[in-house]
């Protein structure tokens, strides 16, 4: 099999799962190493293909095109990140990515694709078990998500519960 017909097949996978499939797994299944799999992934996107690299693997993004999006600015401490997802999934959206503004190296950009209270239960053990820092903690607590939902409406009710909440500090417009 050749690297065409490898990224072909790595589409495949990723076209058929909702959840994330880890480089190992793909580089194990196509008998090369991690870095070959990374390096296919970059290819792809290079194509326009809307891939992910999560903590938990990669995904493919099927839902480009129907989603709505929202960058918001948001501020709290490492032991409310919790309840900040679980808002944001509980009202019907999903977490593409934390962002911070690092003073040296600029825009940060981490893909979690969160899209329910398991996947925020999971990314908050991993967390945990990798005693991992969380990139707000470079910035004193302030980062930005980006933010997607089927409508406008629940953006905006997401919204909402989080500025009660306290967690708002401003949103973006993309």
């Amino acid at each position: 099999m050749d690297g065409e017909q490898r990224r072909v097949a790595i589409l495949e996978i990723l076209s058929g799962e909702d959840k994330p499939i880890s480089g190992t797994y793909l580089a194990k299944k196509f008998k090369v190493s991690r870095q070959v799999i990374v390096q296919d992934i970059a290819l792809l996107r290079a194509k326009g293909y809307d891939l992910l690299a999560t903590a938990r693997g990669y995904i493919l993004n099927k839902e480009t095109n129907t989603m709505y999006q929202r960058v918001i600015l948001v501020k709290h401490t490492e032991l409310e990140t919790e309840d900040e997802l679980n808002i944001i999934v509980d009202n019907g959206g999903r977490i593409r990515n934390v962002i911070i503004l690092h003073s040296i190296y600029g825009e940060l950009i981490g893909d979690l694709m969160l899209r329910n209270r398991r996947d925020v239960k999971e990314f908050v053990q991993k967390l945990k078990e990798t005693k991992s820092n969380q990139l707000l903690k470079l910035t004193d607590g302030t980062h930005m998500h980006t933010i997607e939902a089927s409508s406008l409406v629940e953006l905006d009710i997401i919204e909402q519960e989080l500025k009660e909440k306290g967690y708002i500090v401003g949103n973006i417009e993309p």
